[in-house]
């Protein structure tokens, strides 16, 4: 076999293998887990433990409204005597009095409120918290497709060079390549191993989150299954920025929180001026042996003198409170419009960067390197030619799928900051 020759077959080898279809992770074929984008979402909301958590809050939150309905308690004492002097019947002595305490100024009412709306506050953090992880799912899944995808050029052109370098390493022995092809050959299939080392642990960082979030057994391998963007999707420049702030105004979770911080605040702070008033408790009692003739029955009522301790503590503190949450309410409020106006412009920028690339040309390039490949049988182009054609490729095909991924991604994020779906795969 002429020297020419065995060129011909290395490459020919080269191209094969390029050009077949990489297996996914077949270390975890038996764990394979194929999911669509609808069926994450179904699982997440069925089974992650930090939603089915968040959600007992709720529930905790309602039982203290039960608390706060209830009246309190009557109070029964009952004394019986024991010893007197100079009594002969002390033992008859019995005592019964009953009291009840009476609330004022509207305070039963008051707690009531206060629990109802700490049961909007978990309420809000609950959906405020499906709102996060759910723009963490959307993310990780797009994430882990386009890292796929990125991951078969790694697979395919490490295994063509691997079977290249077994063919000249054959020649070299044989002294028919220089030494210098052949360490051009091992340079490059290293550099390739590297980078596809570091996309699969970062392939494994995003795969540990999103398991989490669906929660499926750790050993599983998750296949994102996308086909594409959606025709009826529609793109950021067909949405006005005021509609998307607007909306954002209304639906974000954690503003209607710092909303409802203020309104808590401002009724605690009615609670405390109203515990400032005494409560009443009424009494009856009946002394079997009184002191003015026998079976004496009375009533009456008892209060705390307001003179030392008016709550004045407590009320200055829920003033506080309220100045304190409205200058909250203002930094939340800021966040939200800077989050829509810096989202949306990078949504834009993204959008634009998207619609600069000619679709074709991925097809085209795919297609331009066979036939640079019969360039080179011709001896038209060069090993190092041919090798850095073979690189810009990889490049093309790594960038053109993190392209994609930044345009959807800058779509979620305006989904995440306006808490309306206002683009949905």
């Amino acid at each position: 076999m002429s020297f020419k020759q065995l060129w011909l077959a290395a490459f020919i080898v080269l191209l094969a293998a390029f050009f077949k279809p990489a297996s996914a992770q077949t270390s975890f074929q038996a764990d394979t887990l194929k999911l669509t984008l609808p069926q994450a979402e179904q699982q997440f909301v069925a089974g992650n433990l930090q939603v089915l958590a968040q959600r007992y809050n709720i529930d905790i939150a309602q039982a203290q409204v039960i608390t706060a309905r209830l009246f309190n308690n009557p109070n029964f004492q009952f004394s019986n005597g024991l010893y007197a002097t100079g009594v002969n019947n002390a033992v008859s002595e019995q005592a019964v009095g009953v009291s009840q305490l009476i609330t004022t100024a509207g305070k039963r009412n008051k707690n009531i409120q206060l629990a109802k709306l700490s049961v909007q506050q978990s309420q809000y953090q609950f959906f405020d918290l499906l709102r996060t992880l759910r723009y963490s799912l959307r993310s990780d899944f797009f994430d882990i497709y386009y890292q796929q995808q990125s991951s078969k050029v790694y697979t395919q052109a490490i295994q063509s060079l691997n079977s290249t370098l077994g063919a000249f390493r054959q020649q070299y022995a044989k002294g028919n390549i220089a030494e210098k092809e052949l360490l051009r050959i091992q340079s490059e299939l290293y550099s390739l191993q590297n980078e596809y080392n570091n996309l699969q642990t970062g392939i494994d960082t995003l795969q540990r989150e999103f398991k989490l979030l669906v929660r499926v057994p750790a050993a599983a391998y998750v296949l994102p299954q996308y086909t594409g963007q959606p025709i009826n999707t529609p793109a950021p420049t067909n949405i006005p920025y005021q509609l998307l702030l607007d909306s954002a105004l209304v639906n974000r979770y954690d503003l209607k929180a710092a909303r409802n911080q203020v309104n808590y605040q401002t009724t605690n702070l009615s609670l405390q001026r109203a515990n400032a008033v005494p409560d009443v408790s009424l009494n009856v009692n009946y002394d079997r042996l009184g002191a003015y003739g026998n079976n004496f029955l009375g009533a009456g009522f008892s209060m705390d003198l307001p003179f030392f301790n008016r709550n004045q503590g407590n009320i200055k503190a829920a003033r506080l409170s309220i100045e304190q949450s409205k200058l909250q309410l203002q930094s939340v409020e800021a966040v939200v419009e800077n989050d829509v106006i810096t989202n949306y412009k990078i949504a834009l920028r993204q959008q634009q960067l998207r619609s600069n690339i000619d679709p074709a040309f991925r097809q085209n390039f795919t297609h331009l390197i066979g036939e640079v490949f019969k360039n080179y049988q011709l001896r038209n182009i060069s090993l190092l030619e041919f090798l850095d054609f073979y690189e810009s490729y990889k490049d093309n095909i790594v960038q053109s799928n993190t392209l994609e991924y930044n345009y959807l991604n800058s779509l979620e994020q305006i989904n995440f900051v306006t808490g309306t779906h206002f683009f949905n795969q």
